[in-house]
């Protein structure tokens, strides 16, 4: 408390040069440059971002017209036909990254086959309870040190691609019905009819379109998180191909 008629004492003035935010340590150690994924993984990987961006945008102006051009008057133009082509064209592009996805499974590097996207060796099934501790950070230290995909990015991205699967199978069959007997028609018929009918197909398509903006965020989250706090370059190995690794360090899948 100041007594009556001091002057309040002067408050310290912050140094300069002195920073309150914390800054992680600089890189250190022996680094070695790593190549893991071939260009056409990258390509296929932004081409999908690209044409899952749009597939959910067209497809949610879709199945929601008059509430996303603001009421339920008719709209001028030919709005839901380019709608309705963007659509189909980024379908188009998203199937065509999954069959270069799927032979890549075959002719990739060790990184790229599927042994090393699916959780089908022991030793990834026991490091995958370890990798939740580590991104629980209950026991960071002790996380296993993979070069491509750790277990759960083996379990995320096969759930990923099962509902990739899902979307271009509903997709197929939504896409018939314009020609009733026409050749996707009568290829995707026996399905429609197995689910119940086109409206159950239609369900299954929009709930199932909702995987992708919740794993997304996540996807994109850890992305960054490793790249900051593990400094694993991993945003940079999708655009160059490969990324630095310490030396020092014993990698599972190496």
């Amino acid at each position: 408390m100041t007594a009556p008629g001091s002057r309040p004492a002067p408050r310290p003035r912050a140094k300069r040069g002195v920073s309150l935010a914390h800054k992680a340590p600089p890189p250190s150690g022996d680094y070695h440059w790593v190549y893991l994924w071939e260009w056409p993984i990258r390509a296929m990987h932004w081409a999908a971002a690209g044409s899952i961006l749009v597939l959910f945008l067209t497809g949610f102006y879709i199945g929601e017209p008059a509430f996303l051009a603001g009421g339920s008057e008719a709209r001028p133009g030919f709005a839901m036909g380019w709608v309705r082509f963007l659509h189909f064209a980024a379908a188009a592009v998203f199937v065509a990254t999954g069959i270069v996805r799927a032979y890549w499974m075959l002719a990739g590097n060790q990184f790229e086959r599927w042994p090393a996207l699916f959780p089908v060796r022991p030793r990834d099934w026991g490091n995958a309870w370890r990798q939740v501790k580590f991104y629980l950070m209950i026991q960071p230290e002790k996380a296993p040190h993979y070069l491509g995909h750790n277990p759960l990015q083996q379990f995320s991205y096969t759930g990923m691609y099962a509902v990739a699967a899902l979307m271009a199978v509903t997709g197929f069959a939504m896409f018939g019905q314009y020609e009733p007997g026409g050749f996707w028609y009568s290829a995707t018929q026996w399905y429609v009819s197995f689910a119940g009918g086109i409206q159950v197909i239609r369900v299954i398509h929009h709930v199932a379109a909702w995987a992708f903006p919740i794993f997304v965020p996540i996807h994109v989250y850890l992305a960054m998180r490793a790249d900051l706090l593990e400094r694993t370059g991993t945003i940079s190995s999708i655009i160059s191909g490969g990324r630095f690794v310490r030396a020092d360090v014993t990698y599972v899948d190496e």
